[in-house]
């Protein structure tokens, strides 16, 4: 039986003023219907009554959980990886540019199949990837031929090891988040730089599908980022978010699966993407995003000590 967390005060700030928001469905693996709450004080939203770090596993087994098992199964997932390959390159350039290196010793918490692991091995770069599910690191040593480290291993990384550490879309799956945080900054070194990369609800095509919105993910995703609460976060540990950089592709892919959640009947538990109707709620996403970037539908926080 699921261990559940309830929260009594936001996991960011510790605040106790929180309000339900929504009721969002999960629509890849259970059909299990979570609340969402909002932080009155730092604007954090998060799942309430998620399962533990024990028993939240089963949530993650399903064939379309693309970072775990790298399928290209289904036009929206073919998408994905394809645009993956475009944006893997586009990354690393972005780590080279901030950090001013070429090569140096590099932390990818996270790195699911270790596509991205890889194109900074490639690179010239020492990496060090982790990854918790045993599936995904099988497929990184067949798919990407690169030997990740599991999750475990994560708090026991030596101090001011790592000139840049990356988390695309890692932070809103991790139960410790403080904790994560604190070992975080431990680990980079003075001078290194943190990528963290995850979705944001104050983007257009968030407010557009509301609680059929694809990136709120529930269970999964247990916290649903602002840039206000992102920054409060940080700050909080005594670092700063140095720069905001878009993820100008997430809005149409966000917007083609929550087109397909919206749509879905009881009968088609996926239900049909409408894909000029997403893709037009995309480009009006990042229309509003292109005056300011903290309305794009996931955000880059480069962060510094």
């Amino acid at each position: 039986m699921s261990q559940l967390i309830h929260y009594t005060n936001c996991p960011a700030c510790g605040a106790e003023g929180l309000k339900p928001i929504l009721t969002a469905k999960d629509y890849t693996v259970s059909s299990e219907l979570f609340v969402i709450v909002e932080c009155t004080a730092c604007t954090l939203r998060f799942t309430q009554d998620v399962p533990n770090i024990d028993s939240i596993g089963p949530y993650y087994k399903s064939e379309n959980y693309i970072s775990h098992t790298n399928t290209s199964k289904g036009f929206i997932n073919s998408l994905y990886q394809s645009v993956r390959k475009r944006t893997l390159k586009q990354k690393r350039k972005l780590i080279e540019k901030t950090t001013g290196l070429k090569t140096g010793n590099f932390l990818d918490v996270g790195s699911g199949t270790g596509a991205f692991a890889s194109e900074m091995k490639q690179a010239g770069w020492q990496i060090t990837g982790l990854e918790p599910d045993d599936d995904a690191r099988k497929v990184a040593v067949q798919i990407n031929n690169v030997d990740l480290n599991n999750i475990n291993l994560f708090y026991d990384l030596p101090e001011n090891s790592f000139d840049a550490i990356t988390m695309w879309h890692v932070l809103e799956h991790v139960h410790d988040l403080q904790g994560y945080i604190t070992k975080l900054k431990s680990i980079l070194k003075e001078n290194g730089k943190l990528f963290i990369a995850v979705p944001n609800y104050t983007s257009k095509d968030a407010a557009i599908y509301q609680e059929h919105w694809a990136a709120y993910d529930v269970p999964r995703h247990l916290y649903h980022f602002s840039p206000q609460s992102m920054k409060i976060l940080i700050e909080k540990h005594g670092m700063r978010i140095e720069q905001y950089k878009p993820m100008w592709y997430d809005s149409f892919y966000v917007s083609m699966l929550s087109s397909k959640y919206k749509n879905a009947r009881l009968s088609d538990r996926q239900g049909k993407s409408n894909l000029f109707a997403s893709f037009f709620n995309g480009l009006r996403s990042n229309s509003k995003a292109l005056g300011n970037v903290q309305r794009c539908s996931s955000v880059i926080y480069i962060i510094g000590k």
